[in-house]
């Protein structure tokens, strides 16, 4: 796919040790694309681990902070893997694919990491293999209010029967057994697909997925857009939301996190966090005031100049057309409508809490 990306003028960055197109056409457009239309991203850097097994079930139950025994198969959950601190391995979507056997899609820079944690934590399980799938698949992600249409050409599937984080098999391009899972990275409505990743079938299936949108404009699209899109959404990155210093409270995700289930890793720590009055800093939304954009790792101060909190995103929104940011400050701070000031590179400028996300899909989909 590399030299398919280049061909089309990509803008080529190292991530996660992939040599990843940054954007083609320019960010603005591929973002306002997936907004308005339909884009397509090849995410193939994501990892894929696979737990198979009569005891699957009860190592992801073990490893991730959701409970999975609520999946049915076919369908899919945002999940975390954690330390025992209650911090962050990575953040997962896991798929049932039957009753014994799940996938688990993880972060490209966290790759060998997650698999080594997996591993080390299941141990001598009986009962459950784990494999490392990730050189195997080659994924695109066909995202945008259009992206329903666009796929609708090349499969066989009746796409309106797939609900949100549902998947199913189907023939796509011609391949038999493809999985179609109605997930994604962007806000928007969409679907990620998995064909097998030698370079002659993933580069026909990308160039099939680019014809048959272009009645509805589609762009490909880079890292860029990928990242103003998932801002917007006010979906969490590795690294910058979460990490392994950031926990599960910190981050406001303990909506996906099940302490009930039974005991896994990290539950212990965060029972203790919540016995204790819960987190003391919470992740919020800043649209910037003034003249400036918030970029990641930014001070954030109050009004004498303390430092308060940190940016952990941050950029200009092309659909919103505002300056907006993530970042995190004490609770005393994080109500809606707080202003604080961000250090911008020498200058100050003044924010204000927003609620999240930032940008909400429109309610009826295809």
């Amino acid at each position: 796919m590399n030299s398919t990306h280049r061909h089309l003028g990509a803008k080529m960055v190292d991530f996660g040790g992939w040599d990843m197109p940054v954007e083609y056409s320019g960010l603005v457009a591929e973002h306002m694309a997936v907004r308005t239309g339909v884009g397509v991203f090849d995410v193939s850097h994501m990892g894929d681990i696979q737990l198979r097994g009569p005891s699957s079930l009860a190592a992801v139950q073990r490893i991730s902070m959701n409970d999975a025994s609520k999946l049915a198969v076919g369908q899919a959950h945002y999940s975390a893997l954690l330390y025992p601190q209650g911090t962050f391995v990575d953040d997962v979507i896991v798929h049932k694919l039957s009753e014994n056997d799940y996938l688990l899609v993880i972060n490209a820079g966290t790759r060998e990491k997650d698999v080594d944690w997996v591993r080390s934590q299941i141990g001598a399980m009986p009962g459950v293999h784990v494999s490392d799938y990730s050189d195997y698949y080659t994924q695109l992600a066909i995202q945008g209010p259009r992206a329903a249409e666009t796929l609708a050409k090349l499969t066989n599937a009746d796409l309106s029967t797939i609900k949100n984080y549902w998947f199913t098999w189907a023939t796509v391009c011609g391949l038999a057994n493809t999985m179609i899972a109605r997930t994604g990275y962007t806000g928007e409505d969409g679907f990620e697909i998995y064909v097998p990743s030698d370079e002659p079938t993933s580069v026909r299936v990308w160039n099939e997925v680019l014809e048959a949108g272009r009645e509805f404009g589609i762009l490909p699209c880079g890292l860029g857009a990928r990242n103003t899109l998932r801002l917007e959404a006010s979906m969490a990155l590795y690294g910058h939301e979460i990490s392994e210093e950031i926990t599960v409270f910190d981050a406001g995700l303990d909506r996906y996190c099940k302490l009930e289930k039974g005991p896994f890793v990290g539950a212990e720590a965060l029972n203790k966090i919540k016995a204790e009055g819960g987190p003391k800093r919470r992740l919020v939304g800043l649209e910037v005031i003034e003249r400036g954009i918030a970029r990641d790792g930014y001070g954030v101060f109050d009004d004498e100049g303390k430092q308060i909190g940190y940016v952990t995103s941050g950029s200009p929104s092309p659909f919103l057309k505002k300056n907006i940011a993530m970042a995190y400050v004490p609770l005393d701070f994080s109500a809606v409508d707080t202003e604080v000031v961000v250090q911008c590179r020498s200058n100050a400028v003044r924010a204000k809490v927003v609620g999240l996300p930032f940008y909400k899909k429109p309610k009826k989909q295809s």
